[in-house]
Parts: structure tokens; C-alpha cells; sequence
């Protein structure tokens, strides 16, 4: 079986999306699936590569407008690498490849991975939504990361009777505790005295709800640690100066595998603030439990609660409530003994249910039944 993934970005381009084809991409060659990538290049030129072992196709971008890479040359290739697969594995949102796909991709079953309805691009929203439900409509099958988002979207609702749902998979053995990790953890939280520490991992941007946990920080007696950069952190800097919370709101920017994983040995849970439906799962909830670490997120009625199930593997409150954030971080860090349980729970609920493998074995089965239909 050859298929072809069709996205906007690819590694070392840092996103969660971008993370997840990298990982499915690899696993499916390792089963034997041929896979390939066709996503547009950061610069003009198009690029060949293989990265991984995975054959990556990178077409030449033009501009970028409202996050959209817009990539001419990606029609060319689609068409020309179209003759050669079996089955086209889109991954939305993406206008551009779903336009292309569209135009092109008729003659190949095609199916789509639906990680997120587009939230805050409000007015385009309104003109594209027509057109991906065409594209919805004319797939063979749709995957979601949550039998949650499947009822909740307005766009899956139509074509829920041939969505599935494939968890987001993780390589578990990627977060066990070694010595050296022990260690790196050990000499992080040294750093902050004998304050608890909380963590926050991810791109800075404005759904992630990084100023609530900020604002949080008031009532809770603790340190906050936050991993990554993006389009808010100026913003969110400035909101923690003007705060007067600069010695309990650490930035620490980008950080190495190496240097993200002690900081989640070294804390004492970790918190998912985001505010809206672009946070679809949060696959860095995964991670921290994959560490044994609890969490707190909020309900969004999209699959963070599905992820994080609350009063089992941490605390679920509303979006865009501080008062309720810091009473959940509160009750956690006054109990050591359910931090501990829901640690456990945690991490045997990501091994069982949310492994790599399990993923790569769903995915290939999904991909069966697509072409079984076509």
C-alpha cells in the first residue's frame, strides 16, 4: 500500500500536528506501508528529502496569508505524485492541499484526519465552511482524536457516520525516568527553593490561555514554569510584569527533548489553560502523563476532558476562569497522596490507550476499510 500525507508543514518545523505526521509517517514505513509527505517548504525553492527514512516533498511558498502557506507548486506535485498512490491521507485543517485535493484527487480514495474546526478566523471561516463540508462529504472516511469532537463539531456532525476515531499516539518510552533524568530533574528544582512548581508546554498562542493561568498565579502559592515561544509571549510577558508576578512566572523559551522532560519530573503537575475549540486534545496532556504527572485542564467540549479525565488523572474547570484554576491547583498541591494516584492512572491510561503503536495499528485498519470502499 502507498499513500501519500498531505499537510501544510513538516519537521523541523516544531507543532503538534507537524509532530504527529512525523511519528505516524515513520510508523507506518516500519509496518510496511510505503509512505510519503507532500507539504509546502518555509522558503521559495522545493525541496526532496528523506528525513527519517520518509520520502518529504516540500513545495516551494509563495506567501502566507491568515496562516495559510500558499504554495502554487503544490498543485503541480499533488498531481504528478497522484499517479503513484493508492490512497491520499489529507490532514485538516489545511485549505490549500484541501482545495488541491478537491481539484486533483478524484481518482484516489482520499481520507482526512480532522484535527481542529477553525475558531478564530471568524469572517473566512464563514466562506470556507462550505467548502471544507464538500470536502468532508466527498472523503471516503474521516478520523477524529475523540469520539467527543466528533459530536461536538458542526463540521464532523454531517459526516459522523463515517468518522473514527484514532487516539493520538505517543513513543511512551521516549518518557521513562532514567538516572540522567533523575538528575537534570533534581537540578531544575533546585533552582526554586522548596516552592511546588507548576508546568506549562506549548506554542504561545492566544487559545492556550497562558494569561488565565497567569492571572491565576494571585492565589496560588507556587512556582510557574512555562515552556515554548509564539505570538503571545511578548504579550504575556508584559501581562506578568504588570501583574507584579515576575518571581513566580518563569519563561524559560524554547527548551531541548532533554531539558522538557526534566522539567516534567522536577514539577508537580501540569496545567492546559486554552480558552477555546483550537485546542482539540492537547497532546502535551499526553506527555505529562506519560510522566506521571497530573493534570489540570479545561472543559472545552472538545477532547481535553476525553484526555484528562476529571477526578481520575487530574481536574478538569472551566475556560477563562482564574479563580477556578487557582482552587483546582490548590487541591492538588495540598494533596501529595492524589497527585500520586492520579500520576498512576495517568500514565497507565497513555501506555494502554494511547501508544504509538496502537495508533500505527488503527490508522493501517482505517486506511483498509477506506479502500475496501472505494
Amino acid at each position: 500500500m502507498k499513500v501519500l500525507l498531505l499537510y501544510k508543514d513538516y519537521h523541523p518545523v516544531v507543532g503538534g500536528i507537524e509532530n504527529h505526521i512525523r511519528l505516524l509517517a515513520r510508523g507506518l514505513l516500519a509496518e510496511g506501508i510505503d509512505a510519503s509527505v507532500l507539504v509546502t517548504n518555509t522558503g521559495p525553492a522545493t525541496q526532496r528529502q528523506t528525513i527519517d527514512g520518509v520520502p518529504v516533498t516540500k513545495t516551494g511558498r509563495q506567501t502566507t496569508i491568515l496562516s495559510m502557506p500558499i504554495s502554487l507548486p503544490f498543485f503541480v506535485e499533488l498531481r504528478r505524485q497522484m499517479a503513484t498512490v493508492d490512497l491520499v491521507h489529507l490532514h485538516a485543517p489545511y485549505p490549500l492541499a484541501e482545495l488541491a485535493q478537491l481539484m486533483l484527487g478524484r481518482a484516489k480514495p482520499t481520507v482526512i484526519s480532522y484535527h481542529s474546526d477553525i475558531v478564530r478566523q471568524r469572517r473566512t471561516g464563514k466562506l470556507y465552511a462550505p467548502f471544507l463540508k464538500k470536502v468532508l462529504q466527498r472523503a471516503a472516511l474521516v478520523a477524529a482524536s475523540s469520539p467527543v469532537y466528533i459530536e461536538s463539531s458542526p463540521f464532523l456532525q454531517d459526516v459522523r457516520q463515517k468518522c473514527r476515531v484514532i487516539h493520538y499516539g505517543i513513543e511512551t518510552e521516549r518518557f521513562e525516568l532514567t538516572e540522567q533524568v533523575r538528575g537534570d530533574a533534581e537540578s531544575l528544582r533546585s533552582q526554586y527553593g522548596d516552592l511546588p512548581l507548576l508546568l506549562f508546554i506549548g506554542r504561545l498562542r492566544h487559545y492556550k490561555g497562558v494569561d488565565v493561568l497567569i492571572r491565576a498565579m494571585h492565589d496560588i502559592h507556587a512556582q510557574l514554569l512555562i515552556i515554548g515561544t509564539g505570538p503571545m509571549q511578548e504579550a504575556w510577558q508584559y501581562l506578568t510584569q504588570a501583574e507584579s508576578l515576575t518571581d513566580k512566572v518563569v519563561f524559560l523559551g524554547d527548551a531541548s527533548e532533554r531539558e522538557t522532560l526534566a522539567a516534567r519530573y522536577a514539577a508537580d503537575l501540569f496545567v492546559l489553560p486554552s480558552t477555546n475549540r483550537a485546542e482539540a486534545l492537547g497532546i502535551v496532556q499526553l506527555e505529562a502523563m506519560a510522566c506521571g504527572m497530573p493534570v489540570v485542564c479545561t472543559e472545552l467540549g472538545t477532547g481535553t476532558s476525553y484526555v484528562n479525565r476529571d477526578g481520575a488523572t487530574g481536574l478538569v474547570v472551566p475556560p477563562n476562569d482564574p479563580r477556578a484554576l487557582a482552587v483546582a491547583i490548590n487541591r492538588l498541591l495540598a494533596s501529595p497522596a492524589l497527585r500520586a494516584k492520579m500520576g498512576v492512572e495517568g500514565r497507565r491510561r497513555v501506555r494502554s490507550e494511547f501508544s504509538l503503536q496502537e495508533m500505527i495499528n488503527v490508522t493501517i485498519a482505517f486506511y483498509e476499510e477506506a479502500l475496501r470502499k472505494s
